[in-house]
C-alpha cells in the first residue's frame, strides 16, 4: 500500500484489539481539495470520510494480519457499517480502535470506533467518539473461487513493516 492513513500503533493486544492514531495535517494534499475557498466562502479543509474509513481498514487489517503472523493475504471484503458524525480538520488527531469479533480460516470480522481529539491551549485534547466502522476481511489464499495468488504477501508492504517497527512492534514478514 502506497498511502498510509495511520501514523502510529499505540496499543496491540494480539488477536483481540489494536489502537492506532492519525495526525491530520495541512501538509496532506487532499485537505487542499476538500474544500478550497470560493467567491462566497472561506476554505474548509476536512479529511474525507472515505479516508477515515480507510484508516480504520488499515488499523483492523494489520490487527487481523498480525493474528496469523502475516502468513495470510488480508484484504478488505466489505464495509458492514460506517457511521461518522463529524469532520476531522487540520490539527486534530484521529484514534482508531479495532477489535476482532470473529476469526475463521476464510477471514475475520472487526468492529471499530473512531475518536477525534481536538487540540487545546493546554495541549491535552478531549476525545470524542465520532464514528463506528465495522468491517469484514478475507484471507485471499483461502478464497472460495479457487483463484491462486503469488506466494509473496503483497498486502503487507515495507511501509506497514516500518509503521510497526517505529511503533515498537516486531514485524516478521
Amino acid at each position: 500500500m502506497r498511502w498510509m492513513w495511520i501514523d502510529r500503533i499505540v496499543e496491540l493486544v494480539p488477536k483481540e484489539r489494536m489502537v492506532a492514531i492519525k495526525q491530520v495535517s495541512m501538509a496532506e494534499e487532499h485537505l487542499h481539495d476538500h474544500f478550497p475557498s470560493t467567491a462566497t466562502r472561506k476554505a474548509m479543509p476536512v479529511m474525507p470520510m472515505s479516508l477515515i474509513v480507510e484508516g480504520m481498514a488499515q488499523t483492523a487489517g494489520v490487527l487481523v494480519g498480525h493474528a496469523e503472523d502475516f502468513k495470510q493475504k488480508v484484504v478488505l471484503a466489505k464495509v458492514s457499517k460506517a457511521k461518522i458524525t463529524r469532520d476531522a480538520t487540520p490539527g486534530c488527531t484521529l484514534r482508531y480502535t479495532a477489535t476482532i469479533e470473529q476469526m475463521t480460516p476464510a477471514g475475520a470480522s472487526t468492529k471499530g470506533i473512531v475518536e477525534l481529539i481536538e487540540p487545546s491551549a493546554t495541549g491535552e485534547g478531549k476525545a470524542e467518539v465520532i464514528g463506528q466502522i465495522d468491517l469484514l476481511f478475507s484471507h485471499l489464499d483461502n478464497n472460495m473461487g479457487g483463484v491462486e495468488y503469488p506466494e509473496e504477501n503483497f498486502v503487507f508492504s515495507e511501509s506497514f513493516k516500518t509503521l510497526m517497527e517505529t511503533s515498537g512492534i516486531e514485524a516478521n514478514f
